[in-house]
């Protein structure tokens, strides 16, 4: 497997170029942000990601997280290297200072988790978690919660697991069946959970459960479900860690990809009622878990952005590396690498842009995120949340995510038959990957939301502001020197287009047949993730072009960003008005073939 080596070059072009992080900087709160600065953690992450968290990723998928005697074992390694992330402060980068944590902005902490899950998606995934979980804590839990919870979860001391899947509610979480019964200032949690990520693990010596159950009499459907902190050893008077409470891992699952993360069954209250709090208000569970279910689609985004990452270097060197055949400019000449061949250069540089390109946009939603958290005008923050955050957050999710798939699947591809077997590595990356576009809510629900709650529920407004977004830039091109962007502009008019077209009709449909407009949900989903690629690449493209003209910057480098946009143009941006296409158009086929017939 290829070594990983995090690409702190186009991180941080996108940081500043996309992001804006030297106007985050300028923001309350976010003094600590200088651009300067961030280079340095960017260089430190890099360093910890490549040197002790990616070694461990191949040895980690054979070996896998073992379950024995009721006991979780991560694989060698796994342990020292995560008290290794904890104790160099990591895992406190976003956090609030009041209880540990840096404060600086979550767009920032975005870069640095995509190195880790560039370099171990399976590794990752605990502190994935245990931000969520932190996330949630902080919005909604009690004085008393944050004070004995908050410093531990925020070093990285402890841990916090998400619980909503059981055997009969996976994507219908209002058939959760979970009890929990009142107890003086406790509740008795009853029931079992799947699917509960790093459950159990070696990690630290407490994990804070968040659990989602119904209190007696509660109501029926979503509505009547309550959040109760659950953790695995109850707390002392001084913090530490005291009795072991009713709860277990049952088992750990065996999946097709990431093997090192132990994917735990959770059986609580054999013995009576596992002791659990309740945080905030009985009935209010699912608002509350929203907050930290957000947070976690950002990130799942931010895995398939890692992912993809990972995969194209490896397709990259080994294109370099790997010799077959002639060039077809030579027909006397001898065989040559690879990557002198049309179609793996195809190939390579379809998974150098769409990893561009869902990285631009996630870091953009993560910076409109810290936006809405540093300004103070009421109506300022929510429409940063509303055009940007709300709208692109299923995008981020959701399309991100498919790409990581497509791009590991490339990696293999480029590889032919050594793709197809372990030895390379690249069909791991390939299998790891394939579980980001279904946890953390499939991206089918993540077209739905978008369609219902982003869109319709704003009337379109939202999408349209995105598409004024695009043709703004449209006429920034317009006014650089030369031809090279004619096509990038025209593609980004005719996505905009598209997508004013889809969303109109997507509004008029919604009211009085929702199936139709939900079959096109799907489309409409990768028609704003694919617009929203080619915008970010654009806006790249004029930075690079601006530095190139004023001789600032890497010109190589400057120029291989100007190409790239201009590929995704030409290759991959038409994509999106036929996904307009198949949002409108093609809903109704999709609903025309009687259940028999399939």
């Amino acid at each position: 497997m290829t070594d990983y080596r995090a690409p702190i070059d186009d991180m941080r072009f996108a940081l500043r170029e996309i992001a804006g992080l030297e106007e985050l900087s300028r923001l309350e709160g976010f003094a600590e942000a200088d651009p300067q600065l961030i280079d340095q953690v960017l260089e430190e992450a890099a360093r910890l990601a490549g040197e002790v968290i990616a070694p461990l990723n191949h040895p980690g998928d054979r070996i896998g997280a073992v379950f024995e005697n009721g006991v979780v074992r991560t694989p060698e390694g796994f342990k020292e290297a995560y008290h290794t992330y904890v104790n160099a402060g990591w895992n406190t980068l976003p956090f609030d200072p009041d209880y540990g944590g840096q404060g600086l902005p979550w767009v920032v902490a975005g870069a640095v988790q995509e190195m880790w899950n560039g370099a171990n998606m399976a590794f990752a995934l605990c502190p994935l978690l245990n931000q969520g979980a932190v996330e949630l804590l902080s919005a909604h839990g009690s004085a008393a919660q944050k004070d004995t919870y908050l410093p531990k979860m925020i070093s990285g001391a402890w841990t916090g697991t998400m619980n909503l899947t059981e055997p009969q509610a996976g994507s219908d979480v209002g058939a959760v069946k979970t009890r929990a019964i009142p107890n003086g200032d406790h509740y008795l949690i009853q029931g079992q959970k799947i699917y509960i990520t790093y459950g159990e693990h070696d990690f630290t010596d407490n994990i804070a459960h968040m659990v989602l159950a119904r209190t007696p009499g509660a109501p029926e459907g979503t509505r009547g479900i309550s959040l109760f902190l659950v953790p695995k050893y109850m707390v002392n008077a001084d913090g530490s860690p005291g009795p072991k409470n009713d709860l277990r891992c049952v088992s750990i699952e065996h999946k097709l990809g990431i093997h090192a993360s132990p994917t735990c069954v959770m059986a609580y209250g054999d013995s009576g009622g596992a002791i659990g709090y309740l945080v905030g208000e009985e009935n209010q569970g699912m608002r509350q878990m929203f907050t930290m279910m957000n947070n976690a689609r950002l990130a799942v985004g931010i895995q398939g952005v890692g992912i993809a990452e990972r995969a194209y270097q490896q397709a990259r060197a080994f294109a370099f590396d790997r010799v077959q055949s002639r060039d077809l400019a030579d027909h006397a000449g001898t065989p040559v690498a690879i990557i002198k061949h049309p179609d793996v250069r195809r190939m390579l540089l379809t998974m150098k842009a769409l990893t561009e390109a869902a990285r631009g946009l996630t870091y953009h939603t993560l910076a409109g995120l810290d936006r809405a958290n540093a300004v103070t005008d009421e109506r300022s923050r929510q429409q940063q949340m509303i055009d940007v955050v709300e709208l692109l957050t299923p995008v981020v999710k959701g399309w991100s995510t498919d790409i990581g798939v497509e791009v590991a699947s490339l990696g293999v591809q480029i590889h032919g038959g050594m793709g197809f077997v372990e030895e390379t590595g690249a069909a791991q990356h390939y299998r790891d990957a394939r579980i980001a576009p279904i946890y953390e809510g499939t991206n089918g629900i993540q077209a739905l939301d978008l369609v219902n709650r982003k869109v319709v529920r704003h009337r379109g407004f939202p999408a349209r502001s995105f598409s004024a977004s695009v043709r703004k830039e449209v006429e920034t091109l317009a006014k650089l020197p030369g031809d090279r962007f004619t096509g990038l502009r025209r593609e980004l008019t005719a996505g905009a287009e598209a997508l004013d077209r889809a969303t109109d009709w997507l509004c008029d449909v919604w009211a009085g047949n929702p199936r139709l407009a939900a079959a096109g949900a799907t489309p409409y989903l990768r028609l704003l993730g694919t617009l929203g690629g080619g915008w970010v690449l654009a806006r790249q493209a004029v930075a690079a072009a601006r530095q190139l003209e004023a001789a600032n910057g890497h010109a190589v480098y400057l120029d291989g960003k100007i190409k790239t946009a201009r590929f995704y143009a030409d290759n991959i941006l038409p994509q999106a008005s036929a996904a307009a296409a198949a949002a409108t158009r093609g809903a109704e086929t999709t609903l025309d073939l009687d259940d028999a017939q399939f």
